[in-house]
C-alpha cells in the first residue's frame, strides 16, 4: 500500500521561508508523478506545484519565483521550498501523488490517486 507522509510546516513571518517534505513509501518513487496542493479555510484545495516522474516541473502563478519543487529518487522524497512566504500562503499543504501521471494531467488535483495527511502553514503579517 502506497503512503505519503509530510512534514515541514509551522509557523512562520511574512517574507520567511519553510521546506515542506513528503516520503513515498511501499512504491516506486520515481515512478510517480509528485504534486502540492493547498487548502484555505472556506476555499477549495488548489494546485501549487507538480513535478513528473522526468523531473520536468510546473507551478501555479501565485507562486512562482517563489516557491521551488524537487525531488530526491534516492530518499523517496518530494520537496517544496517555500520563500518569501506571504499571509495569502496560509493553508494545509497536501502531497499528491499518481504513477506515471502525464505531464498534461499534473496540475489537476482530480488526477493523483494517493494524499497524504497534510501539514499546516500559518504566515503571520
Amino acid at each position: 500500500q502506497v503512503q505519503l507522509v509530510e512534514s515541514g510546516g509551522g509557523l512562520v513571518q511574512a517574507g520567511g521561508s519553510l521546506r515542506l517534505s513528503c516520503t513515498l513509501s511501499g512504491g516506486t518513487f520515481s515512478t510517480y508523478t509528485m504534486g502540492w496542493f493547498r487548502q484555505a479555510p472556506g476555499k477549495e484545495r488548489e494546485f501549487v506545484a507538480a513535478i513528473h516522474w522526468s523531473s520536468k516541473t510546473a507551478y501555479a502563478d501565485s507562486v512562482k519565483g517563489r516557491f521551488t519543487i524537487s525531488r530526491d529518487n534516492a530518499k523517496n522524497t518530494v520537496y517544496l521550498q517555500m520563500n518569501s512566504l506571504k499571509p495569502d500562503d496560509t493553508a494545509v499543504y497536501y502531497c499528491a501523488a499518481r504513477r506515471f501521471l502525464s505531464l498534461a494531467a499534473q496540475t489537476s488535483k482530480d488526477a493523483y490517486d494517493i494524499w497524504g495527511q497534510g501539514t499546516q502553514v500559518t504566515v503571520s503579517s
